[in-house]
């Protein structure tokens, strides 16, 4: 469950940057609260799961044109997805320091940097090394570059 909530906080951060492009469209939305119900109540239901996450990846698709929303709606997906499997929740960091990124490519590695730092923050210290190690930023010439290091365990 702290997965979950630390995927859905990460989620949450870049929300606004798919709503202010897309207000109409709740499909990111209604996938974080689906993770934050089923955190809250321990209730999984998978077809709802599935359908919350799917539908996040959806929305990403249908924002395309829009690198920032884009993540920011992938970064839903991923922490509903959580629940099924706690590796997901790498995603939603991930995706959410992409969309951080996206947004402004001009001060994009200070942004990423803070973004990280506030994601390491919210795990409990235990777990933040270990999780914080496989999300990866790098400050080639140009930009900077986002990775998740998969692997064992993983």
């Amino acid at each position: 469950m702290t997965m979950a909530t630390w995927a859905a906080d990460c989620a949450e951060r870049v929300l606004p940057l798919f709503e202010e492009a897309y207000p109409e469209d709740n499909r990111p939305r209604n996938a974080i609260e689906a993770c934050r119900a089923w955190v809250r109540t321990g209730v999984f239901r998978m077809a709802e799961i599935r359908g919350a996450s799917l539908a996040a990846h959806a929305a990403a698709r249908d924002a395309k044109k829009n690198d920032a929303a884009c993540f920011a709606a992938r970064a839903a997906g991923q922490a509903v997805a959580t629940a099924h499997v706690p590796q997901h929740a790498y995603g939603a960091a991930y995706y959410a320091l992409k969309a951080v990124a996206a947004v402004d490519m001009v001060n994009a590695v200070m942004n990423v940097i803070r973004e990280r730092e506030w994601q390491a923050e919210r795990l409990p210290e235990r777990l933040r090394e270990e999780i914080m190690e496989r999300i990866v930023v790098q400050e080639p010439r140009s930009g900077v570059s986002i990775k998740l290091k998969k692997g064992e365990g993983f």
